[in-house]
């Protein structure tokens, strides 16, 4: 007995991995970018 397994659930599971990640990562460096903006204006102001 074979069971027929479909490969589009492990193509879109990929895609939404992918998708995913990259806006994690895009969210992390946005706000990394954010905090060391307010550092540089908390030292031009001392």
């Amino acid at each position: 007995m074979r069971e027929g397994l479909d490969q589009w659930d492990f193509v879109i599971a990929a895609y939404a991995v992918g998708v995913l990640g990259t806006l994690a990562m895009v969210a992390w460096s946005w706000i990394s970018m954010k905090r060391a903006e307010a550092r540089r204006e908390k030292a031009r102001r001392k």
